[in-house]
């Protein structure tokens, strides 16, 4: 299967194919801590695919911090000392000092996915801290120091604004666009044969003339309209407005999509016909 559809399982549809960002991920030398700066357009899609990665690649633990989440009230955890008596009190760790620490003993037995998002909304010194582990694999704060094995490890950031320099140089950018078009559909990857080759052509074409960017489930929706249900031009223009989210609706009733719409019904009828043939045949 592939990571395109691997994510989608996951929650992250997306027209791009990541397998190259991850040869290079993984490609660079195993000493080396893996940090993968997942950049993009505003909204929360790059927290669904860095959470949808590491589900996808199948890591045991898939870790999450948010910098813009409220901190819950801590409690102060008062400290025993060996004749039993009570120390001052130790203040707590931070939301994100315990999943820093946590994600670090994870990776020692288990292949551990951290994703650390809004970034913008952490401090400077703690963006610094990062770069530090990145290039020193360790991790200091009040309780001391833990190492993270960076064979097992995998560092995702996301941040609304440019990160830290440094920490940006350290990293390996992917940009995160859903809506980028993929038409590059083929019959096999629905299940289907070289016959219906001139109906994905005719979707292709119409699809084109939208500018419209089905993503891989809207298109398996849409295909499977046409071919159970859709008998004319009209209600081809219905399964598309119903099934894809990016067509506008006044481009559907264009002049322009006319004849790349009649293409389609006759390539439709096409196929349907070699099917019904193939069942008597059958």
């Amino acid at each position: 299967m592939s990571l395109r559809r691997k994510l989608a399982e996951h929650g992250f549809e997306s027209n791009d194919d990541y397998e190259h960002v991850l040869r290079c991920l993984f490609g660079q030398p195993p000493s080396q801590l893996r940090v993968l700066h997942v950049d993009g357009a505003g909204g929360r899609r790059k927290t669904a695919f860095a959470q949808a990665l590491g589900r996808a690649l199948e890591f045991e633990q898939v870790l999450y911090h948010d910098f813009s989440a409220p901190e819950p009230i801590a409690v102060a955890v008062p400290i025993v000392l060996e004749d039993g008596s009570e120390g001052p009190n130790e203040p707590p760790l931070s939301a994100f000092e315990r999943t820093m620490s946590e994600a670090c003993a994870y990776s020692e037995a288990s292949r551990t996915f951290l994703v650390l998002d809004q970034l913008q909304g952490a401090h400077f010194s703690d963006q610094a801290r990062l770069y530090r582990f990145a290039m020193e694999r360790e991790w200091s704060n009040a309780t001391g120091t833990v190492a993270v094995n960076p064979r097992n490890f995998v560092l995702a950031l996301i941040s609304e604004q440019p990160l830290y320099h440094s920490l940006a140089k350290c990293s390996f950018r992917v940009w995160t666009d859903a809506q980028r078009a993929y038409l590059d559909y083929r019959p096999a990857d629905f299940g289907l044969g070289p016959e219906a080759q001139g109906l994905f052509a005719a979707i292709a074409e119409v699809f084109g003339e939208l500018r419209a960017t089905p993503t891989a489930s809207e298109y398996e929706h849409f295909l499977s309209d046409l071919r159970q249900f859709a008998r004319s031009e009209e209600q081809i223009r219905q399964s598309l407005f119903g099934r894809v989210e990016s067509v506008d609706r006044a481009h559907l009733y264009a002049p322009e999509l006319a004849a790349p719409l009649r293409r389609l019904l006759v390539e439709l009828e096409r196929l349907l016909g070699a099917e019904e043939i193939g069942l008597d045949e059958a």
